[in-house]
């Protein structure tokens, strides 16, 4: 019971309209630059840190996040349209995607490539919810928690 208590309270803080906002701006910005070949995710992030200086610590989180992913979908682009990976994630997306663009199917690889990448970020932190709380009470004496998760998750 502790474990849903958490995530409703999870959930109305993700679902306050000024972190959608945050969400959003950091997917979008994250896109855009993950675009360009050989930027990948790390380096989206760390050209775009000093604009969540300003910000509440759980917005910047989110938007942080948002620029990750964002970043992560941006280099699959480069591989469908132009057979150029931004990152090693997108190597493989690159074999059939591009092969998808050159018979003018271009629309539907992307598609694909953003309707795949939704659902694995989704199930990836699903997943993470609920098997990450049995293994933090370690045999070693020490007692992780809250803030330890946090950073292992990250």
């Amino acid at each position: 019971m502790d474990l849903l208590t958490h995530i409703a309270l999870g959930a109305q803080v993700i679902f306050q309209p000024i972190n959608l906002v945050y969400c959003f701006i950091g997917v979008f910005v994250g896109t855009l630059i993950g675009v360009l070949p050989g930027v990948g995710p790390v380096a989206t992030i760390s050209m775009l840190l000093p604009a969540t200086f300003k910000m509440s610590p759980v917005g910047a989180i989110i938007m942080l996040a948002g620029i990750y992913y964002g970043a992560m979908y941006g280099g699959s682009t480069t591989s469908i349209l132009v057979n150029i990976p931004g990152e090693t994630a997108s190597v493989v997306t690159c074999l059939d995607g591009y092969q998808m663009a050159r018979k003018g199917r271009a629309g539907p690889a992307l598609g694909i490539a953003a309707f795949g990448s939704f659902i694995a970020g989704t199930f990836s932190v699903i997943a993470l919810t609920f098997m990450a709380p049995p293994w933090l009470p370690l045999p070693s004496g020490l007692d992780l928690r809250n803030i330890s998760l946090f950073w292992s998750s990250v």
